[in-house]
């Protein structure tokens, strides 16, 4: 059964029912492969996600990064031998690209490894995901990317939906009447494991056109 992580953000460390059940499900410690979000930038260097796991007491044999300074067969290799792949926050369109160029989705989907996504990293772990200048992208006109699809749902991840809950669901409600979304702010996590799904924090469902906050469970 794959298990697969979808984060927000979290200010300080991940919550101790959080890294409980990470502890749990990640048995096997041999490689950390982190896959960066800002691909041209050496300073994206996954440090502080890879903070949250150090203190939660997961630590790894290798750690390894990949951006543009690794060679596309290297990186397809790096995550093929994962134990646990880390798609990290940031800037959720130069993650996509990378992810594009360099043909890491299928090898992704193929892998044994538990998946983590934080922030950007979630929403590209997603099957679809919406870009818009309303969810804090640079961009004039709205469009729909495909993520890798690990999961046949829409993630909104990091976004500070309490205050912005109506736009959120008029702006997601197209792609809503094709999949779930779920939509949450900081310091959250969806949990798939199997066909079961996991909440902490504050989660939303946006589901043909209509939203509703989901109970904790974790």
């Amino acid at each position: 059964m794959k298990t697969h992580y979808y984060l927000g953000w979290f200010n300080d460390f991940f919550p101790e029912k959080l890294g409980k059940v990470l502890r749990e499900d990640i048995a096997d410690r041999k490689s950390l492969t982190m896959i960066s979000s800002n691909p041209l930038n050496d300073e994206a260097d996954g440090a502080t996600e890879r903070s949250w796991l150090d203190q939660a007491g997961i630590m790894f044999d290798e750690y390894h990064l990949i951006n543009y300074h690794v060679q596309k067969e290297d990186a397809q290799r790096l995550i093929q031998n994962a134990s646990v792949i880390f798609l990290l926050g940031g800037d959720t369109l130069k993650q996509n690209k990378f992810l594009m160029e360099y043909e890491l989705s299928d090898v992704i989907k193929k892998s044994e490894a538990v998946v983590m996504g934080a922030s950007a990293g979630a929403i590209n772990m997603s099957a679809k995901w919406v870009c818009s200048k309303n969810l804090g992208y640079n961009v004039e006109k709205s469009s729909v990317y495909d993520g890798i699809g690990l999961n046949d749902f829409s993630v909104l991840s990091h976004f500070d939906l309490e205050n912005n809950i109506a736009l959120v669901q008029d702006e997601l409600s197209p792609l809503s009447e094709e999949m779930n979304i779920y939509a949450s702010n900081k310091d959250c996590a969806v949990r798939v494991n199997g066909d079961k799904i996991d909440i902490l924090g504050n989660v939303y469902l946006i589901s043909h056109s209509k939203i509703q906050k989901l109970d904790e469970k974790l």
